[in-house]
């Protein structure tokens, strides 16, 4: 779907929430420049981006398909030195009454922050977790993939801080970020073993939802399965799979993605990361996904640690700016679009086009040319090889721009 496309369509508004909820927030002020990017399905909690990254990256979440399924359980100079790993606790007795669920919300909420992002022309909202009193936060790679800036707002503060990337985890979803200004004192979350959740457990599902931003959003509801594996994705060239998910009942919006699932002492036990479709315009699922807590914290602690792992990548990537079909082409990865005033735009690539080359890496893929680029650092030069619709073949040396792993 087109930007313009998005312009024509109107805004979702928040349903009413199921069983529990604290009032929501004021409707917010009408930004086009953010409903750009909250299109196409309106989904839970997210739509992709054109043009993020070499054209693989997510905004604000994604959607799974129909078909989950049971499974079984299963470096650079660091910015900030950071402390000690995240521990989890024991998971406290569940219990759902009202009072308790209130509480729970209220241990949470305050470090529950919302997360907005920019893209090219675009901008995208979602959601993080403090996980350090300095300015640490967990969310999901695909709320920061691709971003040129980020912008966190922490609860209870009319100031926003400018953030980065510490480092993701692109297959596990999993990313850290880190407030730029120094902070200290900031509220964090608690993490249970999520190993000891069981089906029917209540649980929150807490997040900025629709990326209003202010007090988040909170839905009550059961986990409803455990160890899921999921298509995640927000198109059907976009696509991911997930494994070991806790699946839950609680109504999730656009924009929750990177929010905290809760047990009913306001304990953490997954971090908020896709849902099932619901419908065309339907903005919410009720058939929701989050990373475990025990996964989540083991990637964070890799991140944090700054381990070397070829699963792990830290700081700003290089950045082409194209967008790739994943349908496979004879060779090479097809171009089906151009950010505007990209370094591919300046080299003369075009849509229809298909690369071939980049460096001395031959492309055979969407996913080589995606690792090919992310491989470069930002002003690196390149040459990129590409053949348009013409059949005519083209090489020129390209001076990569930056954007967020």
């Amino acid at each position: 779907m087109s930007d313009q496309d998005a312009n024509q369509r109107e805004q979702p508004s928040l349903p009413p929430a199921p069983d529990w909820a604290p009032p929501p927030p004021p409707p917010p002020v009408a930004d086009n420049s953010m409903w750009n990017r909250i299109a196409a399905y309106l989904v839970l909690i997210a739509v992709v981006a054109a043009g993020a990254g070499a054209g693989i990256g997510w905004s604000l979440a994604r959607a799974v398909s129909n078909n989950t399924h049971q499974t079984a359980q299963a470096s650079q100079q660091p910015a900030t030195q950071p402390e000690s790993p995240i521990r989890q606790v024991t998971p406290s007795p569940n219990t759902s009454t009202s009072g308790s669920l209130d509480a729970a919300a209220a241990k949470v909420i305050p470090a529950v922050v919302d997360i907005n992002t920019r893209l090219g022309n675009g901008q995208a909202a979602g959601t993080g977790m403090i996980i350090n009193s300095t300015g640490e936060i967990l969310t999901n790679n695909h709320v920061v993939t691709g971003s040129s800036s980020i912008t966190v707002t922490v609860q209870g503060q009319s100031d926003a801080y400018s953030a980065h990337v510490v480092g993701v985890n692109v297959a596990q979803d999993v990313a850290v970020i880190q407030i730029d200004q120094s902070v200290s004192g900031l509220p964090t979350v608690t993490f249970a073993d999520s190993s000891a959740v069981q089906v029917g457990d209540s649980v929150l599902a807490i997040g900025n939802a629709l990326g209003q931003g202010g007090t988040p959003r909170v839905t009550q509801g059961h986990v409803t399965a455990l160890n899921q594996t999921i298509t995640a994705g927000t198109g059907q060239n976009d696509a991911e799979t997930l494994s070991g998910m806790v699946q839950s009942d609680a109504v999730i919006y656009e924009g929750d993605s990177g929010g905290a699932l809760v047990n009913s002492s306001g304990q953490v036990i997954g971090m908020i990361t896709a849902g099932q479709a619901q419908g065309f315009r339907s903005a919410a699922s009720d058939v929701g996904y989050a990373v475990s807590s025990n996964n989540a914290v083991i990637q964070a602690n890799r991140i944090r640690a700054h381990e070397t792992g070829s699963d792990l990548t830290y700081g700003q990537v290089g950045y082409l700016g194209v967008s790739v079909s994943a349908q496979p082409t004879v060779s090479g990865a097809l171009i089906v679009g151009v950010q505007s005033g990209s370094p591919a735009a300046a080299a003369g690539i075009t849509a229809g086009s298909v690369i071939t080359r980049v460096g001395g890496t031959s492309v055979t893929s969407a996913d080589v040319l995606g690792t090919a680029i992310k491989s470069h650092r930002p002003k690196d030069r390149v040459s990129v090889t590409w053949t348009t619709q013409d059949g005519v073949t083209h090489t020129a040396t390209v001076t990569l721009g930056a954007i967020n792993p």
